[in-house]
């Protein structure tokens, strides 16, 4: 594989002819970190490795614990959510019904002769279980 290296300003460039085998342990490195090839290499000739801070393995398996917890937790709070979620629904069409049956009220009104009710609070609390 050719590799071409170009640089950001000016002119000139680097052309290095690389082996499949260097080239997948690129690709390896690259996918492992989540960054690109280009990305891989680059950080290979400027030298900007970091050492990491401590011991790796710990790291891992203190990352792995976390996970664990996070996914018991998630466990634990789904269910929540998805009541939660439910009364959410519930509230909308308690609005909707409500918001029906002011209408039918200030229609009733109207056909009696009386004067209906602007009742605004009451109008932004159905607004705001409709939009949630």
């Amino acid at each position: 594989m050719r590799l071409i290296i170009r640089p950001e300003k000016g002119f000139g460039k680097i052309e290095v002819e690389l082996d499949e085998s260097l080239w997948k342990s690129i690709e390896e490195l690259a996918e492992r970190y989540g960054v690109s090839p280009e990305r891989v290499v680059e950080i290979a000739l400027t030298g900007e490795f970091r050492e990491p801070r401590g011991n790796l393995e710990e790291l891992e398996e203190r990352v792995k614990e976390l996970e664990e917890k996070t996914w018991a937790l998630e466990k634990e709070y789904s269910s929540l959510r998805f009541k939660a979620y439910g009364l959410s629904e519930d509230n909308k069409i308690l609005a909707i019904e409500l918001s029906g049956l002011m209408a039918e009220n200030s229609g009733l009104k109207r056909f009696l002769g009386k004067k209906p009710e602007r009742n605004i609070e009451l109008r932004k609390l159905i607004s705001y279980y409709l939009q949630g």
